[in-house]
């Protein structure tokens, strides 16, 4: 026998052992059993162990590198369950239209004045927005065409909604708007965005309003990729099978599947406020259906990239993320909102985390309406 053959056995022996060694390693370190046995050899030997990350796999939620004894931190406080009910539409949308006509100038503010001296109201509060809207409302036929009679005054606002009804056109903030100069530009981008916002106050809340937040909306240390990343939503730790509620009425731009938000439902529930659903385990609904806010549209889970079972849920405005516990709450949160997209179809671009979702549904389908 050569030599080259007689050293051929104990070299694979030696390829062998070592591939077993890595073998045991890997199981011990890197998975959720192995992880069992580690942290039971150091409850037993009351050692420190770093098996947190493997073992969300059995008790739920998503690891972080902190205990989440409570909700936080979180860039807004979480609001007990009596905040997180829904608010009336009238009163979400003062409150929509109050934090936008925060944001204005002195000058910006004279229609808002003129539209609450003509109804002999005060313009101090949300309460006082939603009564001004609601008169305006009364007199001019729609909710647009009221939240535009706040911004660019009742005059304008009535030209529009009259010339709208006569051409026998819906009086939305779209077909106002093309029956308006461009001088009334401003006007019409801020009442855009306080329906906008006012959509966003009204939304309910997907799971149970007590539901722990097992990683909120910001930066934070990726719990799988374990670099810092921007979360874009709210993870709430739920039990896998638990019913995930659509916040509000809308239509289904996305049901299906990818690698990272495993099994997505996105709504888009018009002027600008889309959200989503991730992680389920089990979709209720399709691309193209109508659903009412409160019906169920998937069963929670841990698909895609995640560490245990939740539902990430996530708030657009205007495609941009934001925190959705900003808009709970009695009184108005004032933002520096996002402009809104311009009325019609839109190709929504998405997040870093859900674009490749957005890409794939593509242009929102024609209304049937």
């Amino acid at each position: 026998m050569s030599a080259t053959a007689s050293f051929s056995r104990p070299a694979r022996g030696l390829f062998d052992f070592v591939g077993a060694a890595l073998c045991l390693w890997a199981a011990a370190y890197h998975t959720p059993v192995g992880a069992l046995g580690r942290d039971l050899g150091a409850r037993l030997f009351s050692a420190k162990t770093d098996t947190r990350p493997l073992l969300a796999y059995y008790t739920g939620g998503v690891y972080e590198s902190h205990d989440v004894t409570a909700p936080t931190p979180l860039t807004t406080p979480v609001p007990d369950v009596e905040v997180l009910a829904s608010v009336p539409p009238g009163r979400a949308l003062g409150q929509g239209v109050f934090a936008s006509v925060a944001a204005l100038n002195d000058d910006a503010r004279r229609p808002v004045d003129a539209l609450a001296r003509r109804y002999g109201l005060p313009f101090a509060s949300s309460d006082d927005a939603a009564l001004v809207v609601e008169r305006a409302r009364a007199e001019l036929g729609s909710e647009d065409a009221a939240v535009l009679a706040v911004f660019a005054g009742y005059d304008v606002a009535r030209y529009a909604a009259r010339r709208a009804d006569a051409e026998g056109r819906a009086p939305n903030l779209e077909m106002l708007a093309q029956r308006l100069p461009p001088s009334s530009a401003k006007a019409i981008a801020s009442a855009s965005t306080a329906l906008m916002l006012g959509t966003a106050y009204a939304l309910s809340w997907p799971v149970a309003p007590g539901t722990r937040v097992s990683s909120p909306f910001g930066w934070r240390t990726h719990p799988t990729l374990g670099r810092g990343q921007f979360h874009t939503g709210v993870d709430l730790s739920v039990p896998e099978g638990t019913e995930v509620k659509a916040v509000a009425d809308g239509v289904v731009r996305r049901a299906s599947e990818d690698a990272v938000n495993g099994r997505v439902v996105i709504l888009d529930h018009g002027r600008g406020v889309s959200t989503a659903y991730c992680h389920n385990s089990f979709l209720r609904v399709s691309t193209g259906q109508r659903v009412r806010a409160g019906d169920t549209i998937a069963d929670s889970g841990t698909t895609g990239r995640s560490t245990g079972p939740h539902v990430h849920y996530q708030l657009e405005l205007g495609h941009k993320p934001m925190d959705p516990f900003a808009f709970r709450g009695s009184k108005p949160v004032v933002i520096d909102a996002p402009v809104p997209p311009p009325p019609g179809p839109t190709r929504p671009e998405g997040t870093a985390q859900l674009k490749k979702a957005f890409d794939q549904f593509g242009p929102p389908p024609e209304s049937e309406e």
